[in-house]
Protein backbone atom coordinates (compact mmCIF):
# COMPACT_ATOMS: atom_id res chain seq x y z
CA UNK A 1 0.00 0.00 0.00
CA UNK A 2 1.12 3.31 -0.57
CA UNK A 3 3.36 4.74 2.19
CA UNK A 4 2.26 2.08 4.61
CA UNK A 5 4.72 2.69 6.81
CA UNK A 6 3.90 6.07 7.87
CA UNK A 7 0.09 5.19 7.79
CA UNK A 8 1.15 2.71 11.11
CA UNK A 9 2.38 5.04 12.90
CA UNK A 10 -0.61 7.31 12.29
CA UNK A 11 -2.41 5.26 13.46
CA UNK A 12 -0.64 6.12 16.65
CA UNK A 13 -2.46 8.63 15.49
CA UNK A 14 -4.53 6.48 15.12
CA UNK A 15 -4.06 4.59 17.82
CA UNK A 16 -1.80 6.78 19.67
CA UNK A 17 -4.13 9.11 18.95
CA UNK A 18 -5.53 5.93 19.43
CA UNK A 19 -3.44 5.33 21.69
CA UNK A 20 -4.17 8.77 23.27
CA UNK A 21 -6.03 6.90 25.52
CA UNK A 22 -8.23 3.57 25.65
CA UNK A 23 -8.39 3.50 29.45
CA UNK A 24 -10.89 0.98 30.18
CA UNK A 25 -12.29 3.24 32.96
CA UNK A 26 -16.15 4.01 33.62
CA UNK A 27 -15.54 7.97 33.37
CA UNK A 28 -13.08 10.09 31.01
CA UNK A 29 -9.69 11.01 32.33
CA UNK A 30 -9.18 14.38 34.12
CA UNK A 31 -9.43 17.54 31.93
CA UNK A 32 -5.75 18.40 32.43
CA UNK A 33 -4.11 15.16 31.81
CA UNK A 34 -4.38 12.51 29.19
CA UNK A 35 -4.38 8.72 30.12
CA UNK A 36 -2.84 5.97 27.11
CA UNK A 37 -4.74 2.85 27.76
CA UNK A 38 -3.85 -0.62 26.46
CA UNK A 39 -5.74 -1.89 23.94
CA UNK A 40 -5.78 -4.31 20.94
CA UNK A 41 -7.86 -3.51 18.09
CA UNK A 42 -8.70 -5.03 13.95
CA UNK A 43 -9.66 -3.14 11.25
CA UNK A 44 -11.37 -4.24 8.39
CA UNK A 45 -10.46 -2.28 5.11
CA UNK A 46 -12.30 -2.02 2.09
CA UNK A 47 -12.32 0.43 -0.84
CA UNK A 48 -14.08 3.33 -0.72
CA UNK A 49 -13.57 5.45 -3.91
CA UNK A 50 -11.02 5.26 -6.88
CA UNK A 51 -9.88 8.34 -9.09
CA UNK A 52 -7.65 8.95 -11.91
CA UNK A 53 -7.20 6.55 -15.33
CA UNK A 54 -4.87 4.22 -13.43
CA UNK A 55 -7.28 3.60 -10.77
CA UNK A 56 -7.48 1.17 -8.02
CA UNK A 57 -10.57 -1.58 -8.43
CA UNK A 58 -11.19 -3.20 -5.26
CA UNK A 59 -8.93 -3.05 -2.03
CA UNK A 60 -9.48 -5.92 1.18
CA UNK A 61 -7.05 -6.09 4.22
CA UNK A 62 -6.80 -5.79 7.84
CA UNK A 63 -5.15 -3.48 10.17
CA UNK A 64 -3.92 -5.16 13.62
CA UNK A 65 -3.13 -2.61 16.60
CA UNK A 66 -1.87 -3.69 19.57
CA UNK A 67 -0.93 -1.27 22.41
CA UNK A 68 0.42 -1.78 25.49
CA UNK A 69 2.26 0.32 28.24
CA UNK A 70 1.94 3.60 30.37
CA UNK A 71 3.47 7.08 31.22
CA UNK A 72 5.91 5.28 33.49
CA UNK A 73 7.01 2.69 31.25
CA UNK A 74 6.70 3.88 27.75
CA UNK A 75 4.45 2.96 25.61
CA UNK A 76 4.91 0.14 23.06
CA UNK A 77 3.12 -0.22 19.45
CA UNK A 78 2.88 -3.55 17.89
CA UNK A 79 1.16 -3.17 14.44
CA UNK A 80 0.26 -4.99 11.06
CA UNK A 81 -1.05 -3.86 8.14
CA UNK A 82 -1.83 -6.30 5.71
CA UNK A 83 -3.71 -5.21 1.89
CA UNK A 84 -4.10 -6.70 -0.97
CA UNK A 85 -4.56 -4.14 -4.53
CA UNK A 86 -6.51 -4.88 -7.85
CA UNK A 87 -5.63 -2.58 -10.64
CA UNK A 88 -7.84 -5.21 -12.99
CA UNK A 89 -6.62 -7.20 -15.53
CA UNK A 90 -5.48 -9.73 -13.00
CA UNK A 91 -2.90 -7.49 -11.22
CA UNK A 92 -3.34 -7.64 -7.87
CA UNK A 93 -0.15 -6.74 -5.34
CA UNK A 94 -0.25 -7.85 -1.68
CA UNK A 95 1.45 -5.40 0.91
CA UNK A 96 2.24 -6.47 4.29
CA UNK A 97 3.76 -3.73 6.73
CA UNK A 98 5.06 -5.14 10.20
CA UNK A 99 5.95 -2.41 12.71
CA UNK A 100 7.04 -2.04 16.02
CA UNK A 101 7.75 1.08 18.22
CA UNK A 102 8.16 2.54 21.84
CA UNK A 103 8.02 5.68 23.00
CA UNK A 104 8.75 6.98 26.45
CA UNK A 105 6.38 9.15 28.72
CA UNK A 106 8.19 12.74 28.86
CA UNK A 107 7.92 11.67 24.32
CA UNK A 108 11.94 12.41 24.62
CA UNK A 109 12.76 9.21 23.10
CA UNK A 110 11.58 7.26 20.55
CA UNK A 111 12.39 3.81 19.11
CA UNK A 112 11.02 2.20 15.44
CA UNK A 113 11.80 -1.20 13.95
CA UNK A 114 9.50 -2.06 10.75
CA UNK A 115 9.31 -4.40 7.61
CA UNK A 116 7.45 -4.06 4.79
CA UNK A 117 7.16 -6.72 2.08
CA UNK A 118 5.33 -6.84 -1.40
CA UNK A 119 3.88 -9.81 -2.91
CA UNK A 120 6.23 -11.64 0.01
CA UNK A 121 9.42 -10.46 -0.70
CA UNK A 122 11.03 -7.89 1.80
CA UNK A 123 11.34 -4.36 0.43
CA UNK A 124 12.49 -2.00 3.12
CA UNK A 125 13.84 -2.60 6.41
CA UNK A 126 13.75 0.27 8.80
CA UNK A 127 15.32 0.53 12.83
CA UNK A 128 16.02 3.01 14.52
CA UNK A 129 15.80 5.21 17.69
CA UNK A 130 15.77 9.34 18.38
CA UNK A 131 16.25 11.33 21.39
CA UNK A 132 14.98 14.64 21.80
CA UNK A 133 17.73 17.26 23.37
CA UNK A 134 17.47 20.88 23.86
CA UNK A 135 18.35 22.03 20.46
CA UNK A 136 17.54 19.19 18.40
CA UNK A 137 16.08 15.90 17.85
CA UNK A 138 18.72 13.34 17.53
CA UNK A 139 18.43 10.26 15.10
CA UNK A 140 20.65 7.18 14.93
CA UNK A 141 19.24 4.48 12.37
CA UNK A 142 20.78 0.96 11.94
CA UNK A 143 18.45 0.05 8.61
CA UNK A 144 18.46 0.54 5.91
CA UNK A 145 22.17 1.58 6.87
CA UNK A 146 24.03 3.16 9.47
CA UNK A 147 23.62 6.96 9.79
CA UNK A 148 22.89 9.45 12.24
CA UNK A 149 20.87 12.63 11.37
CA UNK A 150 19.27 15.85 13.58
CA UNK A 151 15.47 16.93 12.66
CA UNK A 152 14.01 20.18 14.18
CA UNK A 153 13.34 19.91 18.29
CA UNK A 154 10.23 20.96 17.39
CA UNK A 155 9.29 17.92 16.02
CA UNK A 156 6.91 15.62 17.86
CA UNK A 157 6.98 11.84 17.85
CA UNK A 158 3.69 9.87 17.59
CA UNK A 159 2.43 9.62 20.98
CA UNK A 160 3.01 12.86 22.08
CA UNK A 161 1.36 14.05 18.90
CA UNK A 162 -1.93 12.24 19.62
CA UNK A 163 -1.69 13.42 22.92
CA UNK A 164 -1.68 17.14 22.06
CA UNK A 165 -5.02 16.57 19.63
CA UNK A 166 -6.66 14.97 22.97
CA UNK A 167 -5.72 18.26 24.47
CA UNK A 168 -6.78 20.34 21.59
CA UNK A 169 -9.89 18.81 21.36
CA UNK A 170 -11.14 19.11 25.14
CA UNK A 171 -10.25 22.96 24.98
CA UNK A 172 -12.37 23.47 21.98
CA UNK A 173 -9.44 23.83 19.01
CA UNK A 174 -9.92 23.28 15.91
CA UNK A 175 -6.46 23.51 14.01
CA UNK A 176 -3.49 21.83 15.00
CA UNK A 177 0.23 22.16 13.21
CA UNK A 178 3.09 20.41 14.06
CA UNK A 179 6.08 18.50 11.86
CA UNK A 180 6.18 14.94 12.91
CA UNK A 181 8.77 12.27 13.17
CA UNK A 182 7.89 8.90 12.92
CA UNK A 183 10.59 6.73 11.58
CA UNK A 184 8.65 6.02 8.75
CA UNK A 185 10.42 4.90 4.70
CA UNK A 186 13.78 5.51 5.26
CA UNK A 187 13.53 6.83 8.51
CA UNK A 188 14.81 9.94 6.94
CA UNK A 189 11.42 11.78 6.75
CA UNK A 190 9.98 14.49 8.40
CA UNK A 191 6.25 15.59 7.47
CA UNK A 192 4.62 18.76 8.54
CA UNK A 193 1.04 18.03 9.56
CA UNK A 194 -2.65 20.23 9.91
CA UNK A 195 -4.89 18.59 12.00
CA UNK A 196 -8.87 19.35 11.98
CA UNK A 197 -10.92 18.70 14.79
CA UNK A 198 -14.82 18.51 14.23
CA UNK A 199 -17.48 19.35 16.57
CA UNK A 200 -17.97 16.87 20.01
CA UNK A 201 -20.12 13.91 19.54
CA UNK A 202 -21.55 13.99 23.37
CA UNK A 203 -22.37 10.97 24.42
CA UNK A 204 -25.89 9.03 23.23
CA UNK A 205 -25.28 11.15 19.72
CA UNK A 206 -25.24 9.25 16.92
CA UNK A 207 -24.90 5.19 18.27
CA UNK A 208 -22.08 3.22 16.89
CA UNK A 209 -22.64 0.15 15.11
CA UNK A 210 -18.58 -1.41 15.02
CA UNK A 211 -16.70 -3.35 18.17
CA UNK A 212 -17.03 0.30 19.91
CA UNK A 213 -20.81 -1.32 20.29
CA UNK A 214 -19.79 -3.88 22.85
CA UNK A 215 -18.06 -1.98 25.12
CA UNK A 216 -20.18 0.10 27.41
CA UNK A 217 -17.29 2.64 28.65
CA UNK A 218 -17.21 3.81 25.24
CA UNK A 219 -21.25 5.11 25.18
CA UNK A 220 -20.09 7.61 27.95
CA UNK A 221 -17.21 9.19 26.07
CA UNK A 222 -17.57 12.35 24.10
CA UNK A 223 -15.92 11.51 20.37
CA UNK A 224 -14.51 13.78 17.57
CA UNK A 225 -13.97 13.59 14.11
CA UNK A 226 -10.05 13.93 12.86
CA UNK A 227 -8.70 14.66 10.01
CA UNK A 228 -4.76 14.87 9.87
CA UNK A 229 -2.83 15.83 6.49
CA UNK A 230 0.68 14.87 5.80
CA UNK A 231 2.76 17.26 3.85
CA UNK A 232 6.55 16.83 2.45
CA UNK A 233 9.13 19.22 4.39
CA UNK A 234 12.73 19.56 4.99
CA UNK A 235 12.06 21.22 8.58
CA UNK A 236 9.76 22.63 10.25
CA UNK A 237 9.98 26.11 9.16
CA UNK A 238 8.93 25.57 5.74
CA UNK A 239 5.16 24.28 6.40
CA UNK A 240 2.39 23.48 3.84
CA UNK A 241 1.11 26.77 1.84
CA UNK A 242 -2.66 26.84 0.44
CA UNK A 243 -2.01 25.64 -2.63
CA UNK A 244 -0.18 22.01 -1.49
CA UNK A 245 -1.26 18.75 -1.54
CA UNK A 246 -0.52 16.22 1.52
CA UNK A 247 1.03 13.21 0.41
CA UNK A 248 -2.15 11.28 2.30
CA UNK A 249 -4.68 11.89 5.12
CA UNK A 250 -5.76 10.01 7.83
CA UNK A 251 -9.66 10.17 9.29
CA UNK A 252 -10.95 8.64 12.04
CA UNK A 253 -13.42 9.38 15.40
CA UNK A 254 -11.23 9.39 18.18
CA UNK A 255 -13.02 8.78 21.85
CA UNK A 256 -11.93 11.04 24.51
CA UNK A 257 -10.21 8.66 25.98
CA UNK A 258 -7.86 7.92 22.59
CA UNK A 259 -10.04 4.93 20.98
CA UNK A 260 -10.38 5.57 17.49
CA UNK A 261 -12.98 4.12 15.06
CA UNK A 262 -14.08 4.54 11.29
CA UNK A 263 -10.75 5.25 9.49
CA UNK A 264 -10.41 7.01 6.05
CA UNK A 265 -7.18 6.65 4.34
CA UNK A 266 -6.28 8.82 1.39
CA UNK A 267 -3.79 8.31 -0.85
CA UNK A 268 -5.02 10.76 -3.29
CA UNK A 269 -5.70 8.29 -6.17
CA UNK A 270 -7.78 6.38 -4.01
CA UNK A 271 -9.23 6.43 -0.37
CA UNK A 272 -9.65 3.24 1.82
CA UNK A 273 -11.98 3.18 4.51
CA UNK A 274 -11.65 0.75 7.85
CA UNK A 275 -14.21 -0.66 10.00
CA UNK A 276 -13.16 -1.69 13.60
CA UNK A 277 -14.48 -5.26 13.82
CA UNK A 278 -12.80 -6.54 17.00
CA UNK A 279 -11.54 -3.82 20.59
CA UNK A 280 -10.06 -5.85 23.30
CA UNK A 281 -9.63 -3.85 26.69
CA UNK A 282 -6.47 -5.23 28.31
CA UNK A 283 -5.90 -4.52 31.56
CA UNK A 284 -4.59 -1.27 33.01
CA UNK A 285 -1.13 -1.36 34.63
CA UNK A 286 -1.06 1.82 36.80
CA UNK A 287 2.08 4.24 37.55
CA UNK A 288 3.69 3.33 40.64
Amino acid sequence: MTRPATIARLMPVLALGLAAGLFPAAAAPPTDKVLLAPHRAVYDLKLSKSRGSRGIEAVRGRILYDFSGNACEGYALQFRQVSELNSGEGKAALSDLRSTTWEDGDAKKFRFDSQNMLNDKTTDTVNGRAERGTAAVSVNLTKPKQKSLTMPVGAVFPTEHMRRIVEAARADKSILEFPVYDGSETGEKLYQTLTVIGRPIPPGEKPVEDAGAKIPELAKLTRWPVNISYFETKDEKAPHTGEQTPVYSIGFELYENGISRALVLDYSDFTIVGEMTSLEMKKVKACP
